[in-house]
C-alpha cells in the first residue's frame, strides 16, 4: 500500500494504476494481480489504509466524533485524494469497519435509536466531507494557478466593490464588509461545533 499512496499522494488517483505500481516495486503489473483484482479494489485498500491513520474513536459521543473529525481532516490534509474517495457507497474495509464500530459504541448511549444514531453520524460526515473537500479544493486551485487565495480576493476585489456599489447586494456587502476569512483549522473547528450544537439540541 505505501507504494501506491506514495503515487496518489504526489499526482492524485489519477497517477495509480496497477502498472505504476508494479513499476515504483520493480515488480510487473501481472504479479500484482495475485493481490490486487482492480484499480477499484486498489482504491479501497488504499482508503482502508488511511482510515487506520485515522483511528477508533472514543469517549463520550461529541469528544469522540470531534477528534474524528480533526482526525479525518489531518489525514486528507497529508492525503488530499483521500477527499475524492468520501462519497458514495462505504468502503468495508477492517480499519473502516472498527472506526465505524467505534463511533457506534460512542454514539449509541447518547441516541439510543439506530436511526438518530444513524442521522448523527452521517449529517457529521456530510459536515466534513463537504468542508474537506472545500478546503482541498482551495489547494489545488492555488497550485494550479499559482495564486493563492489572498492574491485572488485582491485580484477580484475592484469587481466586488464596484458590483456592491449598486446597493443590490447588500445582504453580501454586509457579509464582506463584517465578516473575518480566519485560519481554515479554526473556520473547520467553528463549522464542526454548530453542528454537534444542533445535534445536542435535537438530543434534547
Amino acid at each position: 500500500m505505501a507504494a501506491a499512496i506514495a503515487l496518489a499522494d504526489d499526482g492524485g488517483l489519477d497517477a495509480v494504476s496497477l502498472r505504476k505500481v508494479g513499476a515504483a516495486l520493480s515488480a510487473g503489473p501481472m504479479r500484482l494481480y495475485g493481490f490486487v483484482d482492480s484499480k477499484d479494489e486498489l482504491l479501497d485498500l488504499m482508503a482502508d489504509a488511511v482510515q487506520g491513520e485515522i483511528g477508533v474513536p472514543a469517549g463520550e459521543w461529541r469528544v469522540a466524533l470531534t477528534a474524528l473529525a480533526e482526525a479525518t481532516r489531518a489525514a486528507v490534509l497529508r492525503h488530499e485524494w483521500f477527499a475524492d474517495l468520501m462519497g458514495g457507497r462505504p468502503r468495508l474495509g477492517p480499519n473502516r469497519l472498527a472506526v465505524l464500530e467505534g463511533s457506534l459504541a460512542a454514539v449509541l448511549p447518547a441516541f439510543p435509536a439506530v436511526d438518530d444514531a444513524r442521522h448523527v453520524l452521517w449529517t457529521v460526515h456530510a459536515y466534513v466531507a463537504g468542508a474537506v473537500r472545500a478546503e482541498v479544493g482551495e489547494r489545488r486551485a492555488a497550485r494550479r494557478t499559482g495564486v493563492d487565495k489572498p492574491a485572488w480576493q485582491a485580484a477580484h476585489g475592484a469587481y466586488l466593490r464596484r458590483t456592491l456599489a449598486t446597493g443590490r447586494f447588500p445582504m453580501i456587502e454586509r457579509f464582506v464588509a463584517e465578516g473575518t476569512d480566519g485560519d481554515p483549522a479554526a473556520v473547520f473547528a467553528a463549522g464542526l461545533a454548530a453542528v454537534l450544537d444542533g445535534l445536542a439540541a435535537q438530543r434534547r
